[in-house]
């Protein structure tokens, strides 16, 4: 796997597009693995949050696969079609993250209100065992935030609408890229925001558990609406 160094540090686009080039022109094939975090970050030269970027964006793309514990694996050797090339391109400012969270609305309450409609009973499994590692993880910055973004795919695959996944995934990809150190220290560290932040996840868990789509719907708009006056004071 040939790799150039690159010339501009924090450049986490030219990362993106040097890995992406080696899978579609079949240098890395689907099922192979990519090097470490480490590994990358040393040979392209820059700092692993650079290429956490990178790699997050060709997750978003659908061209890998990210791991717990940060393996990566080719999955396919062409993009999604519903990948939104200009979120990959652009250092997000304020007026981008604001369309971000609006984007996210729109599409997460119709999720809540399809999940109750459509979830399976693995579903609604998966759902419940994420709320109750929630639960236990309050007062953990890290686990708080997985558990959050987990819950949210979750809901998403809950729809069993392959497109609404992926548009969820680019979606909170950039949003994690954008806001993720302000929303782990003003959120989840927050002993007393994460503790409304379970309960509003649980609120939206029993009404997709009871088969309310409205009552989800309702209930993942005021969840949305409280994360977004939280953040809006820090972007």
């Amino acid at each position: 796997m040939e790799i150039t160094r690159l010339a501009k540090k924090n450049h986490y686009e030219e990362i993106t597009e040097q890995l992406q080039r080696l899978i579609l022109d079949g240098s890395l094939k689907v099922g192979d693995k990519l090097p470490s975090t480490k590994e990358l970050s040393e040979r392209f030269g820059v700092g692993r949050s650079t290429t956490r970027e990178a790699l997050s964006a060709l997750k978003a793309m659908g061209l890998i696969e990210i791991r717990q514990g940060g393996g990566c694996t080719v999955i396919s050797s062409s993009p999604l079609e519903v990948e939104l090339p200009e979120l990959r391109t652009l250092r997000l400012n304020r007026s981008t993250v604001l369309e971000l969270i609006e984007a996210r609305q729109t599409l997460e309450v119709s999720n809540a209100a399809l999940a109750a409609e459509k979830g399976s009973d693995e579903d609604i499994h998966a759902l419940n065992d994420i709320v109750k590692r929630m639960e236990q993880s309050i007062g953990d910055d890290q686990v708080g935030e997985q558990t959050d973004v987990q819950f949210h795919r979750a809901l998403a695959q809950a729809t069993h609408n392959s497109i609404l996944v992926r548009m969820f995934d680019s979606i909170s990809e950039q949003m994690e890229l954008a806001i993720q150190e302000t929303r782990r220290v003003e959120i989840y560290a927050n002993r007393a925001v994460a503790e409304q932040l379970y309960r509003e996840h649980l609120a939206i868990f029993h009404a997709v558990q009871e088969r309310r789509p409205e009552d989800a719907a309702l209930a993942m708009k005021s969840h949305l609406q409280h994360v977004e006056g939280i953040l809006m004071k820090y972007l």
